[in-house]
């Protein structure tokens, strides 16, 4: 990973938009700050394509695609995509799996729910799960006491052994059922909304996130960047990012938005 004032000149001159996760990589302890809100805001009056990608639920989502300067919201790391449209005032839906088999899914989650928090002490399901819709989110340091990593690993291992997908955020192990993830969905929104295949122009588009979840963004994206955080995982990526920040969460976004605007003049 190289420091991102060593992203070339010609990238933020003819980048389309910013796609970027959203806990400890634009919030700061679990919190978002002023400064990383008004760095989005500044993307999207650039003319920016600007799409959180996110593993938080579709209630959060909702209120995201609603309220903040986006062009549209990823959230439960890929399980659907929000679009608002603000002229006509409508939400626009997409999941990648049916309600019924959305159903089916959160009954097998809920088995797994049990097992989790009775083989692993300290666990807790998170405090946003009433708000979702697709998978199953295992808080193991945002309101609970940090687990150790052994821990963490044991309640990915137990959805895996289930069938389902499991991946390490920084504060929560997410599971679902579906052939689906960050990026697939990343990809379906481009195209069926912006029009074009994402392929063609991933160059053109900068990733921006902090842990293992994000590493299909890391891979895919050329010019995909980590806060400063992300090298806390460094030994569980295979993929990390290209880019780095000086700073972490919200600072380095703050930081990575400034860089961009200043060298697109």
């Amino acid at each position: 990973m190289r420091l991102i004032n060593h992203i070339p000149a010609e990238v933020c001159q003819n980048l389309r938009g910013v796609f970027f996760d959203i806990d400890d990589t634009v919030t700061t302890d679990g919190r978002l700050e002023g400064a990383a809100y008004l760095a989005i805001e500044k993307l999207h009056q650039a003319g920016l394509v600007t799409i959180p990608i996110t593993g938080r639920p579709a209630g959060w989502c909702d209120m995201i695609a609603r309220f903040w300067p986006v062009d549209g919201v990823v959230g439960e790391n890929g399980a659907f995509y929000f679009a608002y449209d603000r002229k006509a005032a409508k939400m626009r839906r997409c999941y990648v799996r049916s309600k019924e088999r959305r159903l089916e899914d959160q009954t097998k989650l809920a088995s797994l729910k049990k097992e989790i928090l009775q083989k692993v002490p300290g666990s807790a399901i998170s405090a946003d799960q009433a708000y979702r819709e697709a998978d199953l989110a295992v808080d193991f340091c945002e309101d609970v006491a940090p687990l150790p990593n052994e821990a963490v690993l044991k309640i990915k291992k137990i959805f895996e052994d289930a069938g389902a997908v499991a991946k390490i955020s920084s504060i929560h192990v997410n599971g679902w059922f579906g052939d689906y993830d960050k990026l697939s969905t990343c990809q379906w929104f481009v195209s069926s909304q912006l029009g074009f295949e994402l392929s063609e122009q991933r160059e053109k588009f900068i990733f921006v996130g902090d842990s293992p979840n994000d590493e299909p963004m890391f891979q895919y994206f050329p010019n995909a960047v980590g806060v400063a955080n992300v090298q806390n995982f460094k030994n569980h990526l295979q993929h990390p990012p290209t880019w780095v920040t000086r700073q972490e969460s919200g600072a380095g976004f703050v930081e990575l938005v400034d860089h961009l605007l200043k060298n697109r003049i």
